[in-house]
């Protein structure tokens, strides 16, 4: 018995060893970085990740960055990047201690790193253990993940704002809860810093070969003027950052001499995302009407469910497909007066027949837009239609798009992408413009 109590005393003695000594390697690896940025919020934290380590690069820092969306990516100071490898492919917080010793051996300027926690417990482990951010980012506050974070909104912005770094700057384009954002950041000695969209003009939005929004830019320069990268630099390297494999973006198709185009808006799963998004393809001339609406339902989603049919009254489709299970959660809350033009296309329908009866119901052109949740029937729908011909640039330019309002963004087609980024070499002073000083001096002093 004493044997086995003192083989008990041993082991826990050198677990508790093996930990302190791992813990003092992640904070030398931490110490090695000296500027780094997480980036929090509900929705478009991958984009922002990208922007702000393309404006860095752009002002001519070593930056590495690391993004946890769609598909999680380790980004390399050249903008080179390579999936992140997850053991059983599940997802967990501790892989943030790997991505920093990675990070650290670049001896880079800035680590961007978007938080993957969901749990307030995890977001404040995130903050204060794993990254010790001294800039952070609280892009928005939206209706999701209410079950971890709610139940209402203000409690999902305070659960948020746990990775306020205390001490730090925190970057946001929140509006509608800021005055509870700045109890929380006045709580943690936290300076809170909101971007003006507006500041962001039309012309420098069309420099993007990829389609975001002005909050996620004008977030992006804010965090890279911090850092004393001017604006134009700070520009050039967003418009060459590579985008997500989630961004959004429409792709078009030539079916039976139809024009086809297929906006996938399946990463903004919640309502008031998805409908900005489909405004924002409107408004710049991306997709335009007649609309074919595709709601994807999930069995453990019914009330996300229901929420995007719920959009059907703003969106005003010429029609709705539902596909997925069950269906009927969605149904549910489209509006009578809409009901005639739902097509239910429920169940576990091979993919081809799903292609099939939608193209059928397009006449000469249409757009075709894919909202809900993208697993399941959505991913099959979405690698069917990658098997269609791609519509040439010819056939896209005979049919004319309306004119868009004076002031915004051009469409899709007339822009001419952007060359890749190349590797941007450690220099000193590359930046010209000098860092904020009221707010660098505070930002630094934490260890």
């Amino acid at each position: 018995m004493v044997f086995l109590y003192c083989v008990l005393l041993a082991g826990s003695a050198l677990l508790l060893f093996g930990g302190v000594v791992e813990q003092r390697r992640h904070h030398a690896n931490l110490n090695r970085i000296p500027h780094r940025i997480m980036i929090n919020g509900i929705r478009g934290k991958s984009s922002i990740t990208r922007l702000c380590a393309g404006a860095l690069r752009g002002g001519g820092l070593v930056t590495v960055a690391k993004t946890t969306g769609t598909a999680a990516r380790f980004i390399h100071p050249d903008a080179s990047e390579e999936p992140v490898y997850r053991k059983f492919g599940i997802a967990n917080v501790i892989e943030q201690v790997g991505i920093v010793r990675r990070a650290s051996a670049y001896r880079p300027d800035a680590l961007v790193i978007e938080c993957m926690a969901v749990m307030p417990d995890l977001q404040a482990i995130s903050q204060d253990k794993l990254i010790r951010s001294n800039i952070g980012v609280l892009c928005n506050v939206r209706e999701d993940h209410l079950a971890e974070m709610g139940p209402t909104l203000d409690d999902v912005a305070r659960s948020l704002s746990r990775t306020m770094p205390a001490g730090g700057v925190c970057v946001t384009a929140e509006r509608e809860r800021l005055p509870l954002l700045r109890r929380e950041a006045a709580r943690r000695d936290c300076r809170l810093l909101v971007v003006r969209p507006d500041s962001i003009t039309d012309e420098e939005m069309a420099g993007f070969s990829w389609i975001t929004f002005k909050e996620n830019v004008a977030i992006a320069l804010t965090v890279a003027e911090l850092l004393g990268v001017n604006r134009q630099s700070a520009l050039t390297g967003m418009w060459s950052a590579p985008p997500d494999p989630g961004v959004l973006e429409v792709k078009r198709y030539l079916v039976d001499g139809k024009l086809i185009r297929v906006a996938n808006v399946f990463a903004a799963n919640d309502p008031q995302s998805t409908l900005m998004n489909i405004q924002r393809l409107l408004t710049s001339g991306a997709i335009r009407r007649p609309l074919h609406l595709v709601i994807n339902c999930r069995p453990d989603r019914m009330e996300r469910n229901g929420q995007m049919g719920a959009l059907v009254t703003d969106i005003k489709p010429e029609r709705t497909v539902l596909i997925g299970t069950p269906t009927r959660s969605a149904r549910v809350t489209i509006p009578q007066k809409w009901h005639d033009t739902i097509v239910d296309l429920g169940g576990t329908r091979d993919a081809t027949e799903l292609v099939d009866e939608i193209v059928d119901g397009i006449d000469e052109q249409a757009s075709l837009i894919a909202i809900g949740n993208i697993h399941g029937q959505g991913e099959l729908l979405l690698a069917e239609l990658e098997t269609l011909p791609a519509a040439p640039a010819a056939a896209t330019a005979s049919v004319p798009l309306p004119a868009a309002p004076e002031g915004t963004v051009a469409p899709e087609e007339a822009r001419e992408p952007r060359p890749r980024p190349t590797p941007y070499p450690r220099s000193e002073g590359a930046a010209e413009t000098q860092p904020l000083p009221r707010i660098r001096d505070r930002l630094w002093q934490r260890p």
